[in-house]
């Protein structure tokens, strides 16, 4: 097999030369050359053509941001992978939407240095496990804030909602659905709550709009 040529780009020689320390120690890899900011991991990178450029985010000159785009849209078969100290989501998220193939804390275990080349050498993106949390904690923000005030009711708030949008009363829908008159106004008041409307008629409405309902009730 040829070896996986690799290319450090990093702004403390420091940091290279324990990077470059573990990566002789992994068989199959080759340390290709060293940039000590973005413009010379570019000019390394047409020069050597590495397989992978292990690419810090801050460096003078040109940013590791800055030359992960311009590397995976002029040299399409080197992928770029950031190795940094920073675990933010705006910095994963704008490395992974500028076509990083793995994003790995330096911090992180020495194992997990020949995972991510494993895993770019087969295609696949390789993320340190707090930056999947990241990533999966932001998705699930977002897919919270997305959801519907309809859907935050509960499924009793849901029938409570559509038996007043058919015009029973509070002792109407309580023997409907065999619980207390109290219960059935505790709960009229949280779906109020969570929907902001505060009298019956917009109630109503809203029901009618989400279908609940025929608006000919």
């Amino acid at each position: 097999m040829n070896p996986i040529r690799v290319l450090l780009a990093d702004d403390h020689a420091l940091v290279r030369a324990g990077i470059r320390s573990l990566l002789d120690k992994i068989p199959g890899v080759e340390v290709v050359g060293e940039a000590s900011n973005g413009n010379e991991a570019l000019e390394l990178t047409k020069s050597e053509l590495p397989n992978l450029v292990l690419m810090d985010i801050e460096m003078p000159d040109l940013s590791g941001l800055e030359a992960l785009p311009r590397i995976v849209k002029t040299f399409p078969k080197t992928k770029v992978a950031i190795l940094s100290a920073y675990a933010t989501e705006e910095y994963v998220s704008r490395a992974l939407r500028s076509g990083a193939s793995g994003y790995m804390l330096k911090d992180a275990a020495a194992v997990e240095l020949e995972l991510l080349i494993d895993s770019v050498a087969h295609d696949k993106t390789y993320l340190s496990p707090l930056i999947s949390r990241i990533i999966i904690n932001t998705y699930m923000e977002r897919v919270v804030e997305d959801v519907s005030p309809l859907e935050k009711l509960t499924a009793r708030q849901r029938e409570i909602l559509q038996l007043i949008a058919e015009g029973k009363n509070t002792k109407e829908i309580a023997y409907r659905l065999a619980i207390g008159v109290k219960t059935v106004e505790a709960h009229r008041l949280q779906l109020m709550a969570r929907l902001d409307i505060h009298d019956v008629p917009g109630l109503v409405r809203y029901a009618i709009r989400q279908g609940l309902v025929s608006s000919e009730i």
